[in-house]
């Protein structure tokens, strides 16, 4: 892995699936925040709106992009954005597609995030929801960093599960019985 600019990414949404019409309409959620970190750069970045083309450019530009659900839902808010068709013109690693397949259903980033590190997200895209209203109606710019953090923190705890699971080779999940599973994952040579 080393040498290469992994990118783990995630975003934020303006408005909820009923606010566009359902989720058939995610290129009209649009961005408040999306967060990434990369590798090369060895830190975080944090993009507003107006700073989506330059998100896409590092998305575009990576060896490859690592987060949960990002290709049927983060990527789909950003082609609101721009003409890239980017779960074809990036290198993915979306976590929640590969453990979908392994399993047969899909799990909460959470439950990945307990189950393997002890450590769970801080707040949920409600909040960010909430956060994005707040700003919109105040300008005060205080709800818009409460948004750029909870995603970092994302953005970090995608990127704690990803060197797990290339570290051990496994990852850890509590089922709906609170009981601990675990499921190979071959992601090393990625």
């Amino acid at each position: 892995m080393s040498g290469k600019n992994i990118v783990y990414f995630d975003l934020e949404t303006q408005r909820s699936f009923n606010d566009v019409g359902g989720s058939a309409h995610k290129d009209k959620m649009g961005m408040s925040v999306g967060v990434t970190y990369s590798t090369a750069r060895g830190g975080y970045r944090i993009y507003g709106e107006k700073e989506v083309s330059e998100l896409v450019e590092e998305l575009v530009k990576a060896d490859l992009v690592v987060g949960w659900n990002h290709v049927e839902f983060d990527y789909p808010v950003l082609q609101g954005y721009t003409i890239y068709d980017l779960p074809n013109q990036t290198v993915n690693l979306d976590m929640m597609l590969a453990v979908q397949d392994i399993l047969g259903f899909r799990l909460k980033l959470d439950a990945v995030a307990e189950g393997s590190l002890g450590m769970g997200k801080t707040a949920d895209g409600l909040d960010a929801l909430r956060w994005w209203q707040e700003y919109k109606k105040s300008g005060d710019p205080e709800p818009l960093m409460k948004i750029a953090e909870y995603c970092a923190f994302d953005v970090k705890v995608t990127k704690c599960v990803h060197e797990y699971a290339v570290e051990h080779g496994r990852l850890r999940y509590h089922d709906r019985g609170g009981q601990l599973q675990e499921i190979e994952v071959a992601w090393n040579g990625i």
